[in-house]
């Protein structure tokens, strides 16, 4: 029997804070945006998009968004930017 040979797809590790700071400053809000970008760009094979509960980044004025292990801070309103200038980059450099 022939084996076949399984490859892991690499994938953009987008993730959200929703701890309470970030929760109160419009985490919500960065979910649906990045929720509905990854819709409009048919991404959902190439992001592992999730929320965590705390990125111990509460000192930092808005939103705590880590992109594969990089920590940012974003308001809800910088969302949309955010995703075209990192996260798409970062899908396009996927196999």
């Amino acid at each position: 029997m022939e084996r076949m040979r399984v490859e892991k797809m690499e994938m953009v590790d987008l993730s959200v804070c929703i701890g309470s700071v970030c929760h109160l400053a419009g985490a919500y809000n960065v979910v649906q945006s990045f929720t509905h970008l990854i819709e409009e760009y048919n991404l959902h094979d190439k992001i592992d998009f999730h929320a965590d509960f705390c990125m111990k980044n509460c000192s930092k004025p808005g939103v705590s968004v880590s992109l594969n292990g990089t920590k940012y801070t974003i308001t809800a309103d910088e969302a949309r930017n955010f995703f075209r200038e990192k996260v798409l980059p970062a899908c396009e450099a996927i196999k």
